[in-house]
Order: C-alpha cells, then structure tokens, then sequence
C-alpha cells in the first residue's frame, strides 16, 4: 500500500494503515488479475478493495490451503472464529487481526451491508463439505455468496451513475463470469482438492462424469467429450458476461477503467483455454504478458481520458439559473444562383 494511497483514503490511524498494507500484500500475491485492474481506480478507493478482496482471500485460504493437521472439523472451527471476530468488530469492539480490522473498516466507511459478509462465509463453510453441484441453479446459489456478493460489496466502493439497485444485478452477474472463470482454468486443481464446481448435468450432457474427469487428470489422456463440456461450459459464462457487460455504463465513470479492464482481462483467460485446446485438467491456461500490458495500457489510456473530462467539466462557466445557453450563429451559405 503506497501512502500515497493511504493518504488519499485519509487513513491516518498506524493499525489501520498496516491492517490495509496486509490485505493489499494478499491482493498481490493471490490475485493478480484483479491486483493490475485495481491500480487503474483513484488513489483514495483502492485500500477498500484491497481490503474486500483480501478478507476473500484469507477466508478461502482457510479453507483451501493445505498445513498440518487441518482437518476439515479444524477449518470449520477456523471459519467460525473469523466469522466471530468479524461480527464483533462490525459492531464496533477491538480486533488484533489486520484484514478484520480493514474489512471492517471499509464496510463501515462506505455502508457495507452486514450480510454479504455472512453470505461469503457460508459459500465457504460449503466448500468444507459439498464436492459437486448437480444442476447449474445448485452452483448459482453457491456462487451467490462466494462471487456474487462480492460484487455488491464492491458496488458500494465504486459508486454509480443510477441508484446502486439498479445497477445490483450486473454487479452480481459480473462477480459470477469473474467466478465461472476461475472454475474452467483451475478445473484439474479443483478435481485434486475433491471438488468438481462445474455442474453434473452440463457435464452428462456430454457424456463425461467425475470419474473420466479423474481419469483424464491422472494419465493425462485427452478426450473429446470433455473437450466438448468444457467447451459449453466456457459458452456458459460468456453467456454471463454479457448479462454483466450493460452494467459497466452504470458505474461512476472514475471507476470504470478498472473494471472494465478486469471485464477484458479476465474475458482474455476463456480465450487462452479455447487457444490451448480446452487442456485445462492438464496445464492451467494463462494470458500472455504481452496481452494483460496492452490491457492495462489500454485502462490507463481510459483514465487519462476520464480525468481530462472532468477537468474541462469542471472549468466550463455554469450558465446562471433561468438564463438560456448562448446560441452561436451558425452561418449559412447563400444557395448557389
């Protein structure tokens, strides 16, 4: 976290500001993608993302991450714990964990509601105990509460053009393409941690089932049917990036670069696994660096622009109250005799 950033944010308080440095240590190292797009955001919104996205990452860690004697019963009783101490701290008492206290921070400083935060925690409760989703309606109710809110949350960060319930729903549909994305490329890493999130009856419809996923994964045998599933399930999500896509308009337009360039980038990751041959229970497929600079050029080029209009906006004369603008007479040229 620059103080740079933490000044614009007026974050002057030394544990808060540790508390911010931490979560966007977590945001850099886990979460690149979205690490590079939230540099394009004003200097004073960006400890609050860090903060978001780093309380998501710490829980999913939880979760996730392997470490000596975590049973699942121990990592139930971890998220427990975290879902305490974040209650607690929401309510105003004292906390020594970092990305706690900068959460709850955020959530207090920009009118967080309280139950995203519950909703995140049960998708990641899940997770201890569900491996597969048997129907797309099944993985969407997941997805609420590990993508969806997310989204939401991040809404009241970025600030809209129209009342932020209008704009809700494609923040929500954003935050699940950005999730469905994540499940294609990590499908054989999700298959090794006992879990398969794309839906059952997708994958029946192409005649594949968990245990050729298992098979394909462990020999590294190629075959067309799973090829095929993939292949719908990435249909599937662009189908959901394109329910999000209207709501980019919606947003404050200072924040608009930055999604918009996560919109690109991670849109750019289903197109590295169609290029790589839909081999993603083999490889992870990524996007070249070349691609994710030309990106992030491309979202700077945005901010310049946004910034240049709202300094001539702000330099225009206001025309005073009831008078008319002044109407420049437009010459009109004699017809030709």
């Amino acid at each position: 976290m620059t103080d740079r950033e933490l000044h614009a944010a007026g974050i002057t308080d030394p544990l808060l500001r540790a508390a911010y440095a931490h979560c966007r240590r977590l945001n850099s190292r886990h979460g690149k993608t979205y690490f590079l797009a939230t540099r394009l955001l004003p200097a004073a919104r960006r400890p609050a993302v860090h903060a978001l996205y780093g309380f998501a990452r710490w829980a999913d860690d939880l979760v996730d991450e392997p470490g000596a004697g975590r049973t699942t019963a121990g990592r139930a009783a971890a998220l427990d714990a975290l879902q305490q101490c974040l209650e607690d701290c929401l309510r105003g008492a004292p906390t020594t964990e970092p990305v706690v206290r900068a959460v709850a921070h955020t959530a207090a400083r920009y009118g967080i509601e309280h139950r995203h935060f519950r909703d995140f925690l049960a998708s990641m409760r899940s997770d201890l105990t569900v491996t597969d989703y048997p129907t797309y309606a099944d993985l969407r109710r997941y997805m609420h509460g590990s993508a969806a809110v997310l989204g939401l949350q991040m809404l009241q960060v970025l600030g809209t053009v129209v009342p932020q319930e209008e704009a809700a729903p494609r923040a929500a549909a954003l935050g699940i393409a950005f999730q469905l994305t994540n499940f294609l490329r990590d499908v054989g890493e999700d298959l090794d941690r006992g879990r398969v999130y794309l839906p059952a009856e997708l994958l029946a419809a192409h005649g594949v089932d968990r245990g050729l996923l298992r098979r394909s994964r462990d020999t590294g045998a190629r075959d067309p049917r799973i090829t095929a599933a993939l292949r719908a399930a990435a249909e599937l999500t662009r189908g959901v990036y394109r329910e999000a896509a209207p709501g980019l308009a919606l947003l404050d337009p200072a924040s608009r670069p930055c999604i918009r360039t996560a919109f690109v980038l991670y849109g750019a990751i289903l197109d590295a696994v169609r290029d790589d041959g839909y081999a993603v229970l083999h490889r992870r497929a990524r996007v070249t660096r070349r691609r994710r600079a030309a990106t992030a050029a491309g979202g700077l080029a945005r901010v310049a622009a946004t910034r240049l209009t709202a300094r001539l906006t702000a330099r225009r004369p206001a025309v005073p109250p009831g008078r008319p603008p002044r109407q420049v007479p437009v010459p009109v040229p004699e017809e030709a005799s």
